[in-house]
């Protein structure tokens, strides 16, 4: 399934590939489709109530890039947590250190914020770290490795070019513009999410 798809099976931007998402040339502005062959109008499609929590299940997997049995895990993780599972949720999402590296501008998207993670270009509190789930607490600091800032090329044309966009930074984190890192000031919580999720519906869901 290529990254457009995953937008038009979801029936909505998920911000998948960066700056192209915000362009008039974003695939779901001119295929406001499901996919397939006969795909119907995106919004027309009439669901269950089922229907529509599994579809909102499967937005927010795709939204943050996480597997089914990860997901389920993060999930029942949120539930043991004090306050409202929901929100409880997104906010784990949300502290996921792809999206972190994402959200603090370091990466175009969260798909390319994972290869930086793998490949061992980004560093917390100073220290390697190669799990994009790896979730990240207050007082961190999320930058890249000695090697990766030495790449010219790649701080030029991948990292200062996402940068320099008007694209804000959750209050949640503070951006150091200039040394290319960022700090944890907080946990997230559901303010912090500007996506338009209804995270009572995947709790209805699991909670059958």
């Amino acid at each position: 399934m290529s990254i457009c798809t995953k937008c038009r099976q979801a029936g909505e931007k998920l911000f998948l590939k960066g700056a192209k998402c915000r362009s008039p040339k974003c695939t779901l502005e001119k295929r406001a489709t499901a996919p397939g062959q006969h795909g119907k109008r995106i919004g027309t499609k009439k669901l269950t109530e089922y229907g529509k929590q599994l579809q909102e299940k499967q937005k927010v997997k795709l939204m943050y890039g996480v597997l089914e049995r990860q997901f389920r895990r993060t999930f029942n993780l949120a539930s043991k947590e004090h306050g409202i599972t929901g929100e409880n949720l997104l906010s784990i999402l949300e502290r996921r250190l792809d999206n972190v590296v994402y959200r603090l501008k370091l990466a175009v998207s969260r798909i390319q914020a994972r290869q930086m993670i793998v490949h061992g270009h980004v560093t917390v509190a100073g220290q390697k770290v190669d799990k994009p789930s790896f979730l990240v607490r207050a007082g961190d600091v999320v930058g890249l490795s000695s090697v990766t800032m030495a790449n010219n090329v790649f701080i030029e044309n991948v990292v200062d070019k996402r940068l320099n966009t008007s694209i804000k930074v959750p209050e949640w984190l503070d951006l150091q513009k200039k040394d290319r890192r960022g700090v944890v000031l907080r946990l997230p919580i559901r303010t912090d999410v500007p996506a338009p999720i209804a995270e009572h519906l995947i709790v209805e869901l699991y909670s059958k």
